[in-house]
């Protein structure tokens, strides 16, 4: 697959890029760039906001700015000519982010995340240039750069070989092995620590009870339901 990061600071990515799955997945054929908002900008001196009609405090990504920078990048119009990538606004009013679509955007061929900053979006980002509008939370970031590598963060490592090995993303936290619950406790090495052992069951080489105990704990951690 590939991932384009729209954003005002694309420096911001290249400590990212320097993950491991990060590079496992780029050395498998996955794409992942961050592309400059201001260097393809319609505006005079790299502008990219404006003020909000109605009045109020901040500035506002506008919609040409936007628009521009996925034309350059595609090649092609952006409304006309999308065709079937997925295009994520990221804002504090979208979708909430969870692991059935961090799978959702993994089988996808291609990804366009784009981040705010400062009021974040013209609304028509939301209404005509993006697929998606996705929150990662409840709370307020400066800017979607963070919203961002949370996104990918949580793709790539869902494709195949970017964690190593293949078995490593099928029982984790929220996953459909684990019934969507958290994932269950672990513990290593040392086998008591200040009088606070470990479960006898996970020394018992019964791989039937551990996987029923680590089923169990999962099942608490989620709660009712």
């Amino acid at each position: 697959m590939k991932i384009d990061v729209f954003t005002l600071f694309p420096g911001w990515f290249e400590w990212f890029a320097e993950q491991r799955h990060v590079r496992n997945a780029v050395a498998l054929g996955h794409g992942l760039a961050a592309v400059d908002l201001r260097s393809t900008t319609p505006l005079r001196a790299g502008q990219v906001d404006d003020t909000p009609y109605g009045g109020g405090a901040g500035m506002v990504i506008r919609v040409d700015v936007v628009e521009a920078a996925l034309r350059a990048r595609w090649d092609a119009d952006p409304v006309e000519g999308r065709g079937p990538r997925r295009v994520v606004a990221l804002a504090a009013s979208g979708r909430l982010f969870d692991d059935a679509l961090a799978s959702e955007l993994a089988a996808e061929d291609e990804v366009a995340l784009l981040c705010g900053r400062y009021e974040g979006f013209d609304e028509r980002v939301h209404e005509h240039l993006a697929t998606d509008v996705v929150s990662i939370g409840p709370y307020v970031l400066a800017g979607g750069e963070l919203a961002a590598m949370v996104v990918c963060d949580a793709v790539l490592r869902k494709l195949p070989g970017a964690l190593g090995h293949e078995s490593s993303a099928v029982e984790e936290s929220f996953s459909p092995a684990l019934e969507g619950a958290p994932e269950y406790p672990h513990y290593t090495r040392p086998a008591q620590w200040r009088g606070h052992g470990v479960p006898a069951v996970l020394s018992s080489g019964d791989h039937a009870r551990v996987r029923a105990w680590r089923l169990e704990r999962s099942r608490e951690r989620a709660g009712p339901r």
